[in-house]
């Protein structure tokens, strides 16, 4: 039953994320160990089956999008409108709480955004990475002309390129090393790819762009090699955002590479409310996310689904489990 100010969701389906892959296979993710038995799921779709006390312009039946970060409200961040950095936070699906991938959950209303009817469910799971995206681009301001780089064509980068080439980049770039993600990065918009088993990152990049190097560098890796990369085709002055979380506790970093060239670098911490933005991009038609889920399962097949998206298997991108 929800309290005051809470809604009861029923979960309709949950994309898996990278983030989940950590805590699956490694036993935690981005310091913190696990702590099990734990729910994951952090990136879900439902519809809401009852209100509580208090809530307004929410009624049961609604569509909506679920916010996995419960922030406290009050704090000098959350006024700030730097919600992701509340020091109170609550993470849905991480070692604090259960995640969604679940048939119920109470959460608070101001966690759950309306989307319209005609949007499937599936779409939905798209609004929590699309809206990490839109953070990274809240950090760096993109302006028309500009030249993007991207390490990893999982579906934080290949939303990345979509979006980066919506806003008006010249030229964009994706690296990976799964060929039908790279296949894909071309369907979002990427004007060059780049397999960095085969060939080097830096050096398509900096052929793309006259010798000169992107002004935005997006890693959705997170890996040593991947930040390697993203340092070495940046151009000077370059804006480097870290999107990608590490297997590792530490990573290695090029410093006096970067220093050379004085480059800006943000660590990114999830998204900062914004869902809103994310659902008007989907429902407007901006980007075209129908190919980014590539596989489905139901929640018997769970199992399945977490072990294919481990192995990169079968031209995997977004796996959906559907309840």
């Amino acid at each position: 039953m929800p309290g005051p100010n809470e809604v009861l969701v029923r979960l309709r389906a949950i994309g898996l994320c990278g983030s989940d892959m950590h805590w699956y296979s490694e036993g935690g993710c981005a310091g913190s160990d696990a702590n099990y038995p734990m729910v994951l799921g952090h990136e879900p779709a439902g519809e809401i089956v009852e209100v509580g006390r208090g809530v307004e312009k929410l009624s049961s039946g609604m569509r909506v999008a679920v916010e996995p970060t419960i922030s406290c409200g009050v704090c000098e961040k959350c006024i700030s409108g730097n919600f992701n950095l509340c020091d109170e936070s609550i993470f849905m699906g991480g070692f604090q709480v259960p995640g969604l991938l679940r048939q119920y959950a109470v959460v608070p209303a101001r966690n759950v955004s309306v989307v319209s009817d005609t949007m499937s469910f599936t779409d939905t799971v798209v609004v929590e990475p699309l809206a990490v995206l839109l953070h990274t681009l809240e950090l760096v301001k993109l302006t028309p002309g500009d030249a993007v780089a991207i390490m990893g064509a999982g579906p934080i980068g290949l939303l990345a390129a979509a979006v980066t080439k919506q806003s008006g980049a010249a030229c964009v770039t994706v690296a990976d090393r799964i060929p039908e993600r790279l296949e894909l990065a071309k369907k979002f918009g990427a004007d060059v790819v780049v397999d960095f088993t085969k060939d080097s990152v830096s050096d398509a990049v900096y052929d793309a762009t006259n010798g000169n190097g992107a002004h935005i560098v997006i890693d959705a890796a997170g890996s040593a090699e991947s930040v390697g990369n993203a340092i070495a085709s940046a151009r000077s002055g370059a804006h480097v955002v870290v999107v990608g979380i590490p297997s590792q506790r530490e990573v290695e970093v090029p410093f006096w590479q970067a220093m050379d060239k004085e480059l800006t670098f943000y660590i990114q911490k999830r998204s900062n409310n914004n869902d809103h933005e994310a659902i008007s991009m989907i429902t407007q038609g901006l980007i075209d996310i129908s190919p980014l889920v590539t596989h489905r399962f139901s929640l018997e097949q769970g199992d399945r689904a977490f072990q294919m998206v481990h192995d990169y298997s079968d031209g995997v991108c977004k796996a959906v489990i559907e309840l």
